[in-house]
């Protein structure tokens, strides 16, 4: 029988979104003065502009590029890219994991994209994207958030190709680098690697992009949230900090906080190392259980962020697929009641898993320390006293 832990997380906060907020994080450090003002009001805009220009500066995005806010999170962001963009010329969209399938369904259900190309993927793999035609506009996520599937390179995206490559990157910045000169719309949440609050979005344009935009009038109306064009030229104004509806200056301070505590560590590079490190420790654990297998069979495939285990085995193969699904939900539920570790069983769409966040704001040791309260509540539950 194995023996139960005796160390716990200082922070029990795995989950994939929101995630972990920094260790130095506290609600009393947080710049109030722009709350209860109008976002229109010059400290309020500036505030918004500060947060502008400190994600361009972190992420090194190049300064013909444009930063903006959006509401609707990573999906208002991503969306208004798919539906300002799209329909001028030939499509892709690949996915392999949920979030991905949903961009298939606004492409063939909503926008019903005449020409279009799918590809996709089970969870744990990725599509064949040499088969993604240079001239096609691209819909695809950088990271898998659900599968733990990333791309491997950017080998795929030629230099100078003609169609638009738009980024869904919600999971892999801050984590992983953005290749800024194949990318035409990045866009990603504040929730995600940051854990920042959640209902607003990041829309990276390049000039590429902002020349589509500009010159292209899709034949699908467009909703208000998604107008970023204005006189026949994109309106630069959202792109400096006035938002097309009222943000939240709280959910703003709280990411700026987190934006300053990442320049204070050492920039994005160091949340790549921290991350690495974080995915490390799981990679290793998974290897040394016979149980545990990721489910990304790939190393290079292998997510640093959503890190997804699945279990295997003659004790689990032997149990019905219900009894299966159960296992991980068993393992999670037990351990956030007991306070060890919040929200890491795997996503609702997902194969039976669990899923660590790795993301540079999660500390290494409390994920050392995670990691045998898992095996004892599985090697518990196998014993039958779960």
């Amino acid at each position: 029988m194995t023996t139960e832990p005796t160390l716990r997380p200082e922070r029990p906060f795995f989950s994939s979104g929101p995630t972990a907020k920094p260790a130095t994080w506290a609600p009393e450090k947080l710049d109030t003065k722009s709350l209860g003002r109008s976002h229109r009001s010059s400290y309020a805009k500036g505030r918004l502009k500060y947060a502008i220009d400190l994600t361009k500066e972190l992420l090194g995005v190049p300064d013909d590029y444009l930063v903006g806010i959006m509401p609707g999170s990573d999906t208002g962001a991503l969306e208004c890219a798919m539906w300002t963009m799209l329909g001028a010329r030939p499509a892709t969209v690949a996915a392999w994991e949920s979030f991905g399938n949903v961009w298939i369904q606004d492409a063939v259900k909503q926008l019903k994209l005449k020409d279009l190309q799918v590809l996709d993927a089970d969870y744990g793999q990725i599509p064949d994207l040499s088969q993604v035609p240079q001239d096609n506009d691209v819909v695809f996520t950088f990271n898998g958030t659900t599968s733990g599937a990333k791309i491997p390179n950017t080998d795929w995206l030629a230099p100078g190709r003609a169609g638009l490559a738009i980024n869904d990157a919600t999971s892999a910045v801050f984590a992983m680098e953005m290749d800024w000169a194949k990318l035409d719309a990045t866009t990603y949440s504040w929730q995600k690697v940051l854990g920042g609050e959640a209902q607003h979005g990041m829309l990276i344009l390049s000039p590429k992009a902002i020349q589509r935009v500009a010159e292209y009038d899709p034949e699908w109306p467009l909703p208000k949230l998604f107008r970023i064009k204005k006189k026949g030229a994109i309106d630069t104004s959202i792109f400096e900090g006035s938002t097309i509806n009222t943000p939240s200056m709280l959910a703003t301070e709280d990411y700026i906080f987190a934006l300053e505590w990442v320049k204070s560590i050492g920039g994005r590079e160091a949340m790549f190392a921290r991350a690495n490190a974080n995915a490390q420790t799981v990679f290793d654990f998974i290897e040394s259980k016979d149980y545990l297998r990721n489910m990304v069979a790939d190393p290079a495939l292998r997510t640093n962020t959503g890190v997804c285990m699945v279990f295997q085995g003659d004790w689990y193969e032997s149990l019905s697929a219900e009894e299966q699904a159960n296992v991980p939900k068993k393992i999670a539920s037990t351990l956030e009641k007991m306070d060890i570790g919040y929200d890491f069983n795997g996503y609702r769409d997902a194969p039976p898993s669990l899923r660590i966040w790795c993301g540079g704001s999660v500390e290494q040791e409390d994920i050392k320390r995670l990691l045998p309260w898992i095996d004892w509540a599985y090697h518990k539950l196998k014993a039958g006293e779960l």
